[in-house]
């Protein structure tokens, strides 16, 4: 807790008190994974503003798929050298001491599981999967990477690859780009994650409506808020009662509603509460 400010350790210790004896649930979003090298859509940390993919464009022409195939390619691949970082690690040994129940994650990148973490909804979906959107076969990204590579041979990770949360990098150029197809029937390919524009499928929600329903306490950490999913499950929280505690940097939509709120990075504040209450 060196780093974090006379204020801040204030903060921990109300979090802290707030969270003792009781069983938390954990909410994160971009800002967990921002200290592992992932950039941000917003906030502290993020990549310079510009329109997000949403699931219309993904459907709507092959030039749009093209973006997102060349750049979703390059970003997975870098996706892949990103470590999970301290926040990651405290939440994943709450849980193994008994004093989380699990974490439902905005994010798609995988790191909490390699963290440690056993019980993950990936509220979002993950960049480790591909389904067809004609005949529902589903597949390990890692194939698909492999179809790339041989339809496109000449395809190399820039140096000034800017990665965002849901790995399109958008390079300015996708011409001669051969798309991935299913190897089952030759449909169109969909990397398995919430796109903008789309909703979360019903059954990943009451996952994370279970995960909520199995604990006491719920923690917000490294989220904006501003992606309607977080707020849905802060709802069903505030529906049974559970005290809310909001870790980030920047004000969020349910400060409001929190019965506590610290303002620092998640990998200083996250390990600080594992340690005063594991």
């Amino acid at each position: 807790m060196s780093t974090v400010t006379a204020q801040v350790r204030t903060q921990i210790a109300e979090a802290a008190r707030i969270l003792h004896g009781r069983r938390i649930a954990f909410l994160t979003g971009a800002g967990i994974s921002t200290e592992s090298g992932i950039p941000a859509y917003r906030g502290e940390g993020s990549t310079p503003r510009r329109a997000p993919m949403t699931v219309q464009d993904f459907l709507g022409s092959d030039a749009a798929r093209r973006r997102y195939w060349v750049g979703g390619h390059l970003g997975w691949r870098s996706f892949g050298s990103a470590e999970p970082n301290a926040g990651h690690r405290a939440i994943a040994a709450l849980e193994r001491a008994g004093a989380s129940g699990g974490v439902i994650t905005q994010n798609v990148d995988g790191l909490h599981l390699r963290a440690g973490s056993s019980r993950v909804v990936e509220l979002h979906g993950t960049m480790r999967g591909v389904v067809c959107l004609r005949c529902g076969q589903a597949y390990d990204r890692g194939a698909i990477a492999e179809q790339i590579d041989a339809r496109n041979p000449w395809i190399t990770v820039p140096e000034n690859i800017v990665l965002r949360p849901d790995g399109d990098v958008a390079p300015k150029s996708t011409e001669g780009f051969v798309l991935p197809t299913c190897t089952v029937c030759d449909g169109t390919l969909k990397p398995d994650v919430v796109f903008f524009g789309e909703f979360v499928p019903a059954d990943r929600f009451r996952a994370a409506e279970a995960l909520i329903a199995s604990c006491d306490a719920l923690v917000v950490a490294g989220s904006s808020l501003v992606v309607n999913s977080g707020i849905r499950v802060i709802e069903r929280a505030r529906r049974r009662g559970l005290p809310l505690v909001v870790v980030n940097l920047e004000p969020t939509r349910a400060d409001a509603w929190a019965d506590a709120t610290v303002a620092g990075r998640t990998g200083d504040v996250l390990p600080a509460l594992q340690e005063l209450l594991a």
